[in-house]
C-alpha cells in the first residue's frame, strides 16, 4: 500500500501538481516505513484523481443483517396439584369432620409437649443454679495472749455483710467490765484499743473478749495480771 502512494507522490511531484512540502514530506515517511495519517492519505488521493486519472476508493457497505422474529409460544400454566388426602377431606363431609377432630388432638399433643418441655427445663435451670447461702464470717483476735494492768489490749478482726460489731471484756466472774460498738470498713475489717485497768479489773485470772455483729457472736480469752 506505501508503494502504490510513494508512486502516486512521486507522479504529483513529477508533474507539479500540489504542495511540494507536504508530497516530500509524504514520500519521506514512505521510505522511512513512517506512520502516515488518514489526512495525507486522503490528500495524496484527491489530488491523483484530479491530475493522474484515479479512479476513486469506493467504499464497501456494509452487509444488511436480518433479523428474524422469534414466534411467541405460549407456555400454559401449570395446575395446582391437589393431594389426594385432602381432595377426601373436601368431597366427604365425614372425612372433613375426622380431619378437624385430627387437627385438634394434633394441637394439644402440641401444646402438652411444649408444656412438659418447659417444665423440664425449669427443674434443670433450679437444679444446675442452686441458692448458695450467705454466710456471715465473723473473727477476733488480740495482739498479745497475756497482759498487766493499764496495758494497751489492740483489737481486730472480720466482719463481713456488717457496718457495726459490738465488742466486750467479761472479767474472771464472767462479769461485763467493757464495752464498745466499732464501725467496720468497706474492707471488712475492724479494729480498736481497750485499756486493761478500772473497775472489775481488780483480780488476775482469764478474760473473755467477745464480738457480735447480729448474725454470729464470736470470743477469745487471754490472761491478765493485775
Amino acid at each position: 500500500m506505501s508503494d502504490m502512494l510513494l508512486d502516486d507522490v512521486n507522479s504529483l511531484l513529477d508533474g507539479d501538481f500540489g504542495d511540494d512540502r507536504i508530497l516530500k514530506q509524504i514520500a519521506r515517511a514512505c521510505k522511512n516505513n513512517e506512520v502516515i495519517s488518514n489526512y495525507e492519505r486522503n490528500y495524496v488521493q484527491k489530488l491523483a484523481e484530479q491530475h493522474l486519472g484515479k479512479k476513486p476508493i469506493t467504499t464497501i457497505k456494509k452487509s444488511t443483517i436480518v433479523t428474524t422474529e422469534i414466534p411467541k409460544i405460549d407456555i400454559p400454566k401449570p395446575e395446582p396439584i391437589i393431594s389426594s388426602t385432602s381432595s377426601q377431606f373436601t368431597q366427604n363431609p365425614k372425612n372433613s369432620k375426622n380431619y378437624k377432630l385430627f387437627l385438634g388432638f394434633g394441637g394439644v399433643a402440641l401444646i402438652a409437649i411444649v408444656a412438659a418441655a418447659l417444665l423440664l427445663s425449669n427443674i434443670d435451670s433450679s437444679t444446675s443454679n442452686p441458692v448458695t447461702e450467705i454466710k456471715v464470717q465473723l473473727s477476733i483476735q488480740t495482739d498479745l495472749s497475756s497482759y498487766a494492768y493499764k496495758d494497751l489490749i489492740s483489737i481486730n478482726g472480720i466482719s463481713e455483710n456488717s457496718n457495726v460489731v459490738n465488742l466486750s471484756i467479761k472479767n474472771q466472774d464472767n462479769k461485763l467490765i467493757w464495752a464498745e460498738q466499732v464501725s467496720v470498713k468497706n474492707s471488712g475489717i475492724y479494729s480498736t484499743l481497750a485499756i486493761a485497768g478500772g473497775v472489775g479489773w481488780e483480780n488476775s485470772g482469764t478474760y473473755t473478749l467477745e464480738a457480735d455483729n447480729g448474725s454470729e457472736i464470736k470470743s477469745t480469752n487471754f490472761s491478765f495480771n493485775s
